[in-house]
């Protein structure tokens, strides 16, 4: 009996002693208005969040857009691109606010066949009054391509470390050269006895023969010229191979002459006709 009164008193004991942790704990009635408060906060977050992810998919798809239709506009395509950032200690202690970032750019790119590969540096300086940035290092490698012309342009746009002019001046050049590949293959397809092309279309050049006349040619070299301000503008030069005999008949000049002649025809009736009119002079069966 003592035992079983001990055993029954050790239960009471326990018993008191949950009671005001029992009473302190809400009611099941009482706690779900609380749950729905915070499923409801969950739901507004998780709408915000939803709104804002709508709103950039639209803000990306507009840029996507408007890259699509420079990079249409252009020709320029830019496939790669990858930046490095590297904060660069003070050199000067008395001007610890200026802040100095040197980011490291790559990307690569085409503008139509020609492809490209650009590795450079820009210089960002940050103090009180204003933030200013520098191209310090600039490297073009262009893929071996059928523009051979660009040797010249690509290292001068390297010296002058010009972005801008780099990728107008390429553009303009890429759209000069496919017209003259253009007039070239047409010329050639129109005229396939007459007209030679010894490097094919991609030449800067074409000859002009008449098999009944040997000894008489014409050559038409076409250059595509970058000047130091980057502007693009063709260059056609006339040169003639005339037999000695034919050279001492001409009292006039005329043969001396030509070349001075063609930039006139050039100027008045333009490139494919002046060409054309050149086809026709030494070939005239060419008119039938």
């Amino acid at each position: 009996m003592d035992a079983k009164l001990a055993e029954v008193r050790a239960l009471q004991a326990e018993i008191a002693a949950l009671r005001p942790a029992c009473e302190k704990r809400t009611a099941p009635w009482e706690e779900m208005p609380r749950v729905q408060k915070s499923f409801q906060e969950i739901y507004q977050s998780n709408s915000e969040g939803w709104k804002s992810s709508e709103d950039l998919r639209s803000q990306l798809g507009r840029l996507e857009s408007e890259l699509s239709f420079l990079s249409t506009l252009t020709g320029i395509n830019i496939r790669n691109y990858s930046m490095k950032t590297e904060d660069l200690p003070s050199t000067d202690m008395a001007e610890k606010s200026v802040k100095q970032v040197l980011q490291r750019h790559r990307l690569l790119g085409n503008c139509r066949l020609v492809t490209f590969q650009l590795e450079f540096q820009i210089l960002e300086t940050q103090d009180k009054e204003r933030v200013s940035s520098a191209i310090t290092d600039l490297n073009i490698i262009m893929e071996p391509t059928e523009c051979s012309e660009l040797s010249e342009f690509v290292s001068r746009a390297e010296e002058k470390r010009d972005l801008f002019t780099f990728f107008r001046s390429l553009h303009y050049f890429v759209e000069w050269f496919e017209y003259r590949k253009r007039t070239f293959k047409h010329f050639k397809e129109k005229y396939p006895d007459t007209v030679h092309l010894s490097e094919g279309v991609s030449s800067h050049y074409m000859a002009i023969r008449n098999a009944s006349q040997p000894g008489f040619e014409l050559l038409i070299i076409w250059k595509i010229q970058v000047d130091e301000e980057g502007k693009v503008s063709p260059k056609l030069d006339l040169l003639t191979k005339v037999p000695q005999r034919a050279l001492k008949l001409d009292k006039n000049s005329i043969i001396e002459a030509a070349p001075l002649s063609f930039r006139t025809l050039l100027e008045v009736l333009g490139i494919e006709a002046a060409l054309e009119s050149l086809i026709k002079l030494l070939c005239p069966e060419e008119n039938n």
